[in-house]
Parts: structure tokens; C-alpha cells; sequence
């Protein structure tokens, strides 16, 4: 995984668990949501590019 695909990743994933902890702290289920699926986005980010490291490697 490149070190900036690597970053952005971790940057939306981090983003996303701020987002959802701020929707569960104020009550706002809206906000609460976004966090959890722009988690999940980089959760699917960072799997992708480590399914591509594994295939470059063998």
C-alpha cells in the first residue's frame, strides 16, 4: 500500500469515529450514521489496497 493511499485511509477512517462519536455524545443519529458509514468507507479503502499489496507480492 502506498504511504499516501495508506494516510488517506487512516485520515477517513479517523474522521469517520470523530463524526460517529459526535452524533452519539449530542444525540444526533444523522451525524451518528455518517460517521459509521465514512468509517466503513475507509475500512474498505485500506482492505482494497492491502488485497493489492498481497497480489503484488506473490
Amino acid at each position: 500500500m502506498s504511504a499516501a493511499d495508506k494516510a488517506r485511509a487512516k485520515a477517513e477512517q479517523a474522521i469517520g469515529r470523530a463524526k460517529k462519536k459526535a452524533g452519539r455524545a449530542t444525540g444526533d443519529a444523522d451525524k451518528a450514521g455518517e460517521g459509521r458509514l465514512q468509517e466503513a468507507k475507509g475500512n474498505a479503502r485500506q482492505a482494497k489496497e492491502k488485497g493489492k499489496d498481497v497480489l503484488k507480492d506473490e
